[in-house]
């Protein structure tokens, strides 16, 4: 005689309302339980409760050049077809499979309102940007373009279906409406280092300098300023001094709110060749202009990163991970409100066995969020 489990008697209705007291993270764990749950969990009337669930705060990888290098083609369900994720919080990593998409060599690349963007092989030999919710693997296609831009385009995503591809001479923007992108010139005084969007206005590290000696700015341009080719403008004030002087190779990420973070090693001197003491994390309110230095790695962990030729950086909000060649790790910064400043610690267990050169993306997870 054949048993069932009593709860697979209970009304949908019922088990909608008991699993949508748990959180995002223990409703993924239930659906990973049996078939029964997955269905439960995953339909679209269930899904319509979640809407007040807090985001899934989460640091996703992207995949190493050594495993999207262009001469090798990446099926849909080789190991690599996933997007990896850590959760800081029970500083987990988990996985989410991208095999609901119909694509060849998918390639994460950014994340906005809990929506991933996916550099894809389209039918035409070119390449498409894919928009995707993995949580609940749904997805949508946008026009196709030529391969050079996944090449040498930065993706920069923001709310309302922004979506921009950034070169030096270029900008394609594609804002939701029609079936094609515009193009505009981006006229930047040199290849953009770092690009972030905030809101309406993009932000950017150019070099300024000569062939013998890098002089970084920061530049900026608005939507609409990018629309009619009005150009960047720099951004700067008398009262900044040397600011970008002392950081060797700065970096950009999009920090909380009007705010973003320049992160680059702390040079010893002003010398052309000097060395780094430590990488320093520093914080622009674009509302007053006003920096301040929010962290500075602690110098044993630095001790790795010295010893390294070449390092990463990314993450976004209040956290910023660093990655470099043969560390096997990464170093995380994360920024405590309540205890007011940043807490440094070691990240261990990384997916796959790249060059160690990881790159990677914020990702605020969410059932909602609909491409």
């Amino acid at each position: 005689m054949e048993t069932t489990c009593l709860i697979h008697h209970l009304p949908q209705d019922s088990l909608h309302q008991i699993f949508s007291s748990l959180s995002i993270r223990e409703i993924l764990i239930c659906r990973s339980l049996s078939k029964f749950f997955n269905q439960i969990l995953t339909s679209s009337s269930f899904i319509n409760l979640l809407s007040l669930k807090p985001p899934l705060n989460l640091i996703s990888l992207r995949p190493s050049h050594h495993h999207h290098h262009h001469h090798h083609r990446v099926t849909v369900s080789s190991p690599h077809s996933y997007l990896h994720v850590y959760d800081s919080d029970l500083n987990q990593w988990m996985k989410f499979a991208f095999d609901f998409i119909p694509f060849r060599s998918p390639n994460p690349v950014a994340s906005s309102g809990g929506i991933v963007y996916l550099w894809v092989d389209s039918p035409d030999s070119g390449k498409s940007l894919v928009l995707c919710n993995p949580l609940t693997r749904r997805f949508q296609v946008l026009p196709a373009l030529g391969s050079a831009w996944s090449r040498h385009g930065t993706v920069l995503v923001g709310p309302v279906d922004r979506v921009l591809v950034l070169t030096e001479l270029a900008c394609l923007y594609f804002n939701g409406v029609g079936d094609s992108w515009q193009k505009f010139s981006s006229n930047l005084v040199s290849k953009p280092r770092s690009p972030i969007l905030v809101f309406d206005s993009l932000f950017a590290l150019c070099d300024v300098g000569s062939p013998w000696r890098s002089q970084w700015k920061l530049f900026s341009c608005t939507l609409t300023e990018l629309e009619k080719s009005q150009g960047w403008k720099r951004l700067e004030k008398h009262e900044w001094g040397d600011i970008f002087d002392i950081l060797k190779r700065p970096r950009l990420i999009r920090g909380n709110g009007n705010r973003i973070l320049m992160v680059g090693g702390l040079k010893s001197s002003f010398s052309l060749n000097a060395s780094c003491s430590t990488i320093l994390i520093l914080r622009l309110d674009l509302e007053t202009l006003e920096w301040d230095e929010v962290g500075r790695m602690p110098t044993d962990m630095f001790k790795s990163f010295q010893e390294s030729s070449k390092f990463k950086v990314f993450g976004g909000g209040d956290r910023v991970c660093f990655s470099g060649k043969r560390i096997g790790r990464l170093a995380m910064w994360n920024y405590s409100i309540k205890a007011g400043k940043g807490e440094w610690r070691w990240v261990d267990g990384i997916p796959g066995n790249g060059d160690g050169l990881y790159r990677g993306f914020e990702y605020d997870a969410r059932f909602t969020c609909a491409p």
